[in-house]
């Protein structure tokens, strides 16, 4: 069952949903990615190793905000409480790695999505929180000509 998100407390945290989602207490949030020193493969997610060149050399490094949609489906069927229909994304980022979210801003409908679009990543609250009522914030992809926020 879904939580109500709690009015916002100063003894509450807001969390990262996704270890590579980045929220600095000044900074904007953004995702992280890695990038080998070796063969400059990029990858999103913990790893010990490039699986480009098996090098252990990979450095931290801030994720474009920016990308294109490479593949979508909309989604008409989710687990309970989850709203549906929505469209699921896979977006290649501008300057490298692919990340899976959802599109959102735009109408679940076929003909308004198309591959290769451009879009733009966007940070939002989720209605969700934990068993100690701290929320949980997530990223989102909108039309790159959207000013959602």
């Amino acid at each position: 069952m879904l939580k109500t998100p709690a009015p916002p407390d100063a003894t509450k945290q807001t969390k990262p949903i996704v270890p590579y989602l980045k929220l600095g207490e000044t900074d904007a949030p953004y995702l992280e990615g890695l990038r080998c020193s070796s063969c400059n493969a990029v990858f999103i997610g913990a790893r010990d190793r490039c699986s480009q060149c098996f090098c252990d050399d990979l450095t931290p490094f801030q994720l474009s905000d920016t990308g294109r949609l490479y593949n979508w489906t909309i989604v008409y069927r989710n687990f309970p409480g989850i709203r549906v229909p929505f469209i699921s994304a896979v977006v290649d980022l501008d300057g490298g790695g692919t990340v899976k979210g959802n599109l959102v801003d735009i109408e679940p409908d076929p003909g308004m999505v198309k591959f290769d679009m451009p879009v733009k990543l966007v940070y939002r609250p989720v209605d969700e929180t934990d068993a100690e009522g701290n929320l949980y914030v997530s990223y989102f992809f909108v039309p790159a000509q959207s000013t959602g926020s």
